[in-house]
């Protein structure tokens, strides 16, 4: 029986929805892929040239009450509205996948929000704004149980945000039990409690993926975020040489993910002189190509659903070889 077809007519356990993102193999999540303050404007059209699936960060901001894309809560009116920069951007994309009908290789696109503004109106926009848009995502049943994941009906576009629980009232909640799921949230995750930042970067990196991750997922909550402060201690900035300490807890991380039945997605790995910098955050940078190398060469071998990073086109060139 077709893949999809099963997905569309069986409750599965949580572990064997895992394929379904790429068939259970990697995928380059592009980094903040908007403009910032009006420069950067090629960012899509750069992400969505190295091919498909890809994984398509936005973040939202609201105003005036236009739902934008923003990389911070204090909008000025020039940003960006997300139907027009996003949706209607990958319109010529969705609309061949879905004449060309190949399930198969479907979703296409992931298509993740970061939210800087969970105030009440600002989420009802985007409720609203999927469901125009309802034919060409990714849906599942919302059922009367939390704990029971219900399948996927496959569609071009998958819809993925973050762990606030306002987001999860609108989103899930406030969702009849007949209704459709249109967009699926994070996973939360255990923070120790650490009097210092020197002490909470210490236990991110050191305490057991069990004791970051305690629950399993929910029909909504089906993803687990990390900064890379869970793998390296101190993240980008502090890192050392690869080791094979750090190889381990890499995978220790994934497996963990996977066995409960998330999928798990690391940012941001770059690797650049500053000189070489489109716009991107240092505080996300390994300092050279040849260092996210070897962190993009262990994400891949260990199996790391969504790879983020601000270098599309070197990760992309990376993946293919």
């Amino acid at each position: 029986m077709h893949r999809a077809l099963l997905f569309l007519i069986l409750t599965v356990p949580a572990t064997a929805q895992l394929n379904f993102l790429n068939s259970g193999h990697p995928v380059l999540d592009a980094h903040n892929c908007y403009p910032y303050e009006g420069q950067w404007t090629d960012r899509l059209q750069r992400a969505l040239s190295t091919g498909r699936p890809i994984g398509i960060e936005q973040d939202l901001a609201w105003y005036r009450g236009r739902l934008v894309v923003s990389h911070t809560p204090k909008t000025t009116g020039s940003e960006p509205l997300l139907r027009d920069y996003f949706f209607e951007a990958v319109r010529p994309i969705v609309e061949k996948a879905l004449a060309d009908n190949d399930r198969a290789h479907w979703p296409l696109i992931i298509v993740h929000f970061d939210v800087k503004d969970n105030q009440p109106a600002l989420l009802h926009a985007v409720w609203d704004l999927l469901g125009e848009y309802q034919s060409w995502i990714t849906t599942a049943p919302r059922g009367a149980s939390d704990t029971l994941l219900q399948p996927f009906d496959v569609n071009p576009l998958l819809v993925l945000t973050e762990d606030n629980d306002a987001q999860e009232k609108v989103f899930f909640r406030d969702v009849p039990a007949s209704g459709r799921l249109r967009l699926f949230g994070s996973a939360h995750t255990t923070r120790a409690e650490a009097t210092t930042p020197e002490e909470r970067d210490h236990l991110a990196a050191a305490l057991p993926p069990e004791k970051l991750l305690t629950t399993p997922p929910t029909n909504y909550r089906r993803w687990w975020n990390n900064s890379w402060h869970e793998v390296e201690e101190g993240g980008q900035p502090k890192a050392g040489g690869w080791t094979d300490a750090d190889q381990r807890r890499l995978r220790a991380l994934v497996e963990h993910a996977h066995k409960l039945g998330y999928w798990i997605r690391f940012y941001t790995l770059d690797g650049f002189a500053p000189a070489d910098s489109r716009g991107w955050d240092a505080g996300y940078n390994f300092g050279s190509a040849a260092a996210v190398r070897l962190r993009w060469q262990a994400a891949l071998e260990a199996g790391v659903d969504l790879i983020a990073t601000d270098q599309y086109e070197d990760l992309a060139a990376f993946m293919a070889r």
